[in-house]
């Protein structure tokens, strides 16, 4: 049967990175902890939109080695996104994943999964600047975050407390254009670098971000255009899980929203990064990020705050990326 047939029978069914030196001012290490023990790891996600942070979310559920302590919702009406996320959990037997709402900002996107989120009950919700904070001074020098979309919550609480923000074991991001910009839509050939999404909405909050004094991995757009159709995405949307029931309904509300049958999946390398690194080998790089949201390389950075440092994935593992996502969310279907 063709691929997109597969899709619509199944849909209209109802379906860690190597240590860095210490940076100035930032907290010292965290007492010994078991390093067995799953790496505790808060998402702050602008879920709603694109597709590819419902998949990001679902590999971190689906993953044992990550304790997620806490998902935020990020850009534009945060309480929306997060009724979204109330449902998503709750179909996934989740509800012990606290979510919390980020800060209300304009919205220049789609919010293509609109309608899925306000079939949820509305509910309050806590700020997640706040908790982001309380739960970095709970395990201070242990938490992952994971920023998957515009840094709005970010620059926020960098700038409520930051000596507690700089008690953050990491931040891994999507975000930023080095070499490659977005794919071409009509031949996927590879275009110069320009302004990534995450980065242009709010090019202060990346600046904070880096300035910030915790260790930054990026992985921008040169390394996390993946595109995810057949057999893959066949594999997902008929597997029969509730997780990929769920993945199949927001994956039928983006693609109706945008006219696209294929995602591209930017936003799962991150957490693919946290569970194997070699998947997504990092390089030290200064970089600029100037008002329009571009992310340069600086060859030679000049002793200022006008460069920042971070570790940046400039290209990934493509196929094992797959396969390790297909063995998480649909083992069944995984090579």
């Amino acid at each position: 049967m063709h691929w997109k047939r597969i899709l619509t029978a199944v849909l209209v069914g109802g379906v860690a990175a190597a240590a860095r030196p210490r940076m100035a001012g930032q907290a010292p290490a965290a007492p010994h902890r078991d390093s067995t023990a799953p790496q505790l790891v808060i998402i702050d996600t602008d879920i709603g939109d694109d597709i590819d942070d419902a998949f990001a979310v679902a590999l971190a559920l689906r993953s044992p080695e990550i304790h997620l302590l806490g998902i935020t919702t990020e850009f534009g009406d945060t309480k929306l996104r997060a009724r979204l996320l109330d449902r998503y959990l709750k179909a996934v037997g989740r509800t012990d994943i606290p979510v919390a709402a980020g800060v209300h900002t304009k919205h220049r996107g789609v919010f293509t999964q609109a309608e899925y989120g306000r079939a949820q009950p509305a509910r309050r919700y806590a700020d997640a600047v706040g908790f982001l904070l309380n739960q970095i001074r709970a395990h201070p020098g242990q938490i992952t975050l994971v920023a998957i979309g515009p840094l709005f919550n970010v620059q926020a609480a960098i700038a409520r407390d930051p000596a507690t923000f700089r008690e953050l074991k990491r931040v891994v991001m999507m975000g930023g254009s080095i070499y490659r910009g977005y794919d071409d839509a009509k031949t996927g050939a590879h275009r110069p670098p320009e302004p990534e999404w995450n980065i242009r909405c709010d090019p202060a909050g990346a600046r904070a971000l880096l300035d910030s004094g915790v260790p930054v991995y990026m992985m921008p757009l040169d390394s996390t255009q993946i595109h995810f159709g057949p057999p893959g995405l066949d594999g997902v949307v008929r597997h029969g899980s509730p997780l990929t029931d769920q993945l199949a309904l927001l994956y039928q509300e983006w693609s109706a929203a945008t006219g696209r049958p294929i995602p591209t999946l930017f936003d799962p390398v991150t957490v693919a990064f946290i569970l194997r690194p070699e998947l997504c080998p990092v390089t030290p790089m200064s970089l600029r990020v100037d008002k329009k949201g571009d992310t340069l390389p600086v060859e030679a950075p000049a002793k200022d705050t006008s460069s920042f440092d971070a570790e940046v994935c400039l290209q990934s593992n493509e196929a094992g990326f797959r396969e390790l996502l297909l063995r998480r969310i649909a083992p069944e279907n995984g090579p």
